[in-house]
């Protein structure tokens, strides 16, 4: 990634968080439907709840409840760790896994608790979904003063629904941006050298 795109990656990357944790909620308690009908039905409902009672306890509640069931942090982990995942043991995928999604669920909380949820805005495009089992759902988020920013959730069914994968924001990916950061830890500490990474990171933002 070049270092113009990263930087435009970062500053797009709250708005990410804040649209994951509200566009996706419920997602996979919903198999029959659509992936691109469960956000469009579900963004409205998350929106005013969070905005009635915006209290940060509740703020992880949801993020805890509405959030972490419907991402595969599991195949987002394996996807950002590339070769690395097949070098880890059993039990560091799983350390990988725990620590990562500890980083984004954290993320996701302060993000919301930022968020100008009243005037945000998204707007859900349709998504055929093929006869496989992975498909994206486009979506252009606006606030108002700021321009429109496009946010694709890159989705695969599984026998619970469907759940997010990957995030793309102005078409950097998510997973592909902290695939760099993994591998970066890793030519430095192998596969332990990115679980101490994560769990710094985790701590620093207790």
């Amino acid at each position: 990634m070049t270092e113009k795109r990263y930087l435009r990656f970062n500053r797009n990357i709250r708005k990410f968080l804040v649209v994951s944790a509200l566009a996706i909620a419920s997602a996979a308690g919903a198999a029959d439907e659509t992936p691109d009908a469960v956000v469009r039905e579900t963004t409205q409902d998350v929106l005013a709840a969070i905005a009635s009672n915006p209290e940060p306890a509740t703020l992880r509640q949801i993020a805890q409840s509405k959030v972490v069931p419907h991402f595969d942090f599991r195949r987002m982990t394996q996807l950002a760790a590339g070769r690395v995942w097949a070098q880890a043991t059993p039990a560091q995928q799983e350390l990988l896994v725990s620590e990562f999604q500890r980083l984004l669920v954290r993320s996701y909380t302060k993000s919301l608790n930022a968020a100008n949820h009243g005037a945000t805005q998204v707007a859900v495009q349709p998504s055929p979904v093929s006869p496989g089992d992975e498909t994206t759902v486009r979506t252009k988020v606006t606030e108002p003063g700021r321009r429109p920013i496009a946010i694709d959730y890159r989705m695969a069914r599984n026998e619970t629904g469907w759940k997010v994968v990957d995030v793309m924001v102005e078409n950097i990916s998510l997973v592909t941006n902290y695939r760099d950061w993994f591998a970066t830890q890793a030519k430095e500490g192998g596969v332990e050298g990115i679980i101490r990474a994560l769990s710094e990171k985790n701590r620093q933002s207790a």
